[in-house]
Order: structure tokens, then sequence, then C-alpha cells
């Protein structure tokens, strides 16, 4: 009879055992391994909302992770960039300062606008980078490795601990119970039993009472992880939207300067006077009206060269014909506004404003330009 008893005894244990791995392998959604031993209605749906906020604050910590990446490496590539785009507006700047270009200061001017604008550009990408750094990337590193969120999980994972070995615990129980039905009557199985059953109230309680501890803290970080995650966002378009509409008005000036200069070559010009003295007199070209600079010798007298920007018709035999773009060798300039000079072979007078001064020449060395 006591042999039927014990293999009665061995026979529940293992059905125990093996409700037990039942239950761990499809009971509990998967979280910390649970079972159904030791879970009422209210329990349960604790379970369920902890394991819920335990994957949604991982995958929240991920994406936040993940966005402080893509950051660090935007500002490291932009930093490169506005490297390279400083390097482009000093060389533009020192063509537009230094440029000796005989034929006008059209591309210097374009240089020197471009150079201003593209600096400009480059501060506002340097301060769009500095936001991205301060604005975004900072913050939400700051919650990634934060406490909250590391005490949260820590409470989580305690209640992890207290519930299986609560789920422990009942086995025990259940083994005891089972003995004490056996009918023994031994008392030392009865106080056992009972000790059995007072710890397990006493996990049960603990572990109600720290389960809604992890679930409210879960559920704080949760709220933190959304609302800061967003503020992240919202501010990085902000400050990319602001950078491009700064840059698109610069790109818009700089693009006015430049058709403006465009228009300017292309247009027809206009002679920068509407009535203009007659040439001088023979009084004036032979005597102290006229202004050649002396060298110190009579064979070395200073003329200089002059680009034609209007042009001009003759309409007497000592005017010269000036056509847009000629090159005129300038021999003197009168007082009265007009100067006397060669082009292709022939010699005249013609309105000193319709050239532009482009270089000084010997009069010893005429002959190697024309």
């Amino acid at each position: 009879m006591e042999t039927i008893r014990k293999q009665a005894t061995k026979l529940r244990e293992q059905v125990a055992r093996q409700q037990q791995a039942v239950f761990k392998q499809f009971g509990g959604g998967g979280y910390g391994g649970s079972d159904n031993v030791v879970t009422d209605e209210a329990e349960l749906r604790l379970h369920q909302k902890l394991e819920k906020l335990y994957i949604s604050t991982r995958a929240a910590k991920h994406f936040q992770r993940d966005i402080v990446r893509g950051v660090e490496g935007y500002i490291v590539t932009g930093s490169k960039q506005v490297e390279i785009g400083t390097k482009l507006s000093e060389d533009s700047k020192k063509y537009g300062v230094e440029n000796t270009c005989t034929s006008g200061s059209t591309l210097s001017r374009a240089a020197k606008n471009f150079s201003r604008a593209r600096a400009l550009m480059e501060k506002e990408r340097g301060n769009l980078l500095k936001s991205f750094g301060t604005q975004v990337a900072e913050p939400l590193r700051a919650m990634v490795m934060g406490a909250p969120l590391e005490d949260a999980r820590h409470l989580a994972q305690r209640y992890d601990r207290m519930r299986q070995e609560a789920e422990a615990q009942a086995v025990e129980v259940s083994k005891r119970q089972a003995r004490v039905r056996e009918g023994t009557g031994n008392p030392d199985i009865l106080m056992k039993l009972e000790a059995a059953e007072s710890k397990l109230q006493d996990l049960k309680s603990n572990m109600a009472i720290l389960g809604r501890e992890a679930a409210s803290a879960m559920a704080a970080v949760e709220g933190q992880q959304q609302k800061m995650t967003l503020q992240r966002l919202i501010s990085m378009i902000e400050s990319e939207r602001a950078y491009h509409q700064k840059v698109v008005q610069i790109l818009d000036q700089l693009e006015g300067e430049m058709v403006s200069e465009r228009q300017r070559i292309e247009a027809a010009p206009t002679p920068p006077i509407e009535t203009t003295p007659p040439p001088p007199s023979y009084e004036e070209v032979n005597n102290a009206f006229t202004s050649p600079t002396q060298n110190g010798s009579n064979d070395e007298v200073d003329y200089f060269l002059g680009e034609v920007m209007y042009s001009f018709h003759a309409e007497s035999d000592v005017e010269l014909n000036l056509s847009l773009g000629d090159y005129v060798v300038i021999r003197k300039v009168s007082n009265n506004g007009w100067a006397e000079g060669e082009c292709k072979g022939k010699a005249g007078w013609f309105p000193v404003g319709y050239i532009e001064r482009r270089e000084r020449v010997l009069a010893s060395k005429v002959t190697d330009i024309f």
C-alpha cells in the first residue's frame, strides 16, 4: 500500500511538472518566461501591460539612438562641406581683389559677390549643424543614457524575477498539498504547507506592489520618450527649414547681382554725357592745356591704354571713330574733356569719358601694342 502511495505521489509531481512546462511555453505572452500558476486576472493584465511597455520603450530607445547616430554623421559630413565651401569663398574673393584683367572688372565684381554669398551660406550651414548638435543629438543622447529609463527597466526586471520566484513557490505549495491529501497526518507536513502558503501570499502581495511601481515608471518613461523624440524631430525640421529659407534669400540676391552684371555687358551702352564740347583748338593741342606726363626725357612720355566703353562717331576730320571694345593709346588729355589718341593706325580726338583706363605704357613701347 505504501508503495502505491509513493507511485501516486511521483505521478502527481510528474503531471505538475508537465503542466508547469506547458504554462511556461504558452502562458503570459513570452515576457520573462511567465506561467499561469500564480496568475489571477488583475495580475495577468498587469503583466501584459509591462510586457508592452518594455517592448515600446526598448523600440523608442533604439529609434532615439538611430536619430543620434544619423545626426552625428550629418554633422561630420556637413562640417567637411563647410570647410570646402569656405575655401571656395576665399579663393573667389582673392580673384576678385587681385584680378588685373584689362578687359573690364565685371568678373571681379561677380567673384566678390559670389564669395560674399558663399561665405554667408556656409555660416548658415554651420549654424544648422550646431543646432542639430545642441537641440537634437544631445537631448536624445541624454535620454538614451539617462537614469529614468534604466531605473524603470530595473523595476520591471525585479518584478519578473519575483514573479518567477512566486511561480516556483506555487509549485512547492502544490507538492505539499498533495502530500497532505495523501492522509499521512504528519503535523510537520501541515506546518510546512502553511509556511509555504504564507510565503506564497507574501510573494504575491509584494509582486503586485512592485508590478504597479514598474508599470507606472515604465509608462512615465514611455511618455517622455514619445514627447521628447517628437519635439526633437520638429526642432530638426524647423532648423533645416529656416536654413533653406535663408539660403534661398542669399541665392536670390546673388542671382540678381549676377544678372545685373550680365545685362550691363549685353545691353547697348549709351554715352555718359549728352553734350560734348568741341575738340581742343590748335593752341590747346600745342600748349599748356594738354596734360601729357613727362618722365624726364622727350622720347619717354608716359602714354596709357584705354578701352572703348561707348561707340563714338567722328563729326570732323580731327576726331577719331571709336567702336565698343577697341583699345586706344591715349597720348594727350585736354582740360575740356577731350583726349587725343591712336586706334587701328588712325589718330584723332574723342571724348575722354567714352574710354576706361586699363594700363600705362611708355611711348617707346606703343609699337609693341599696335
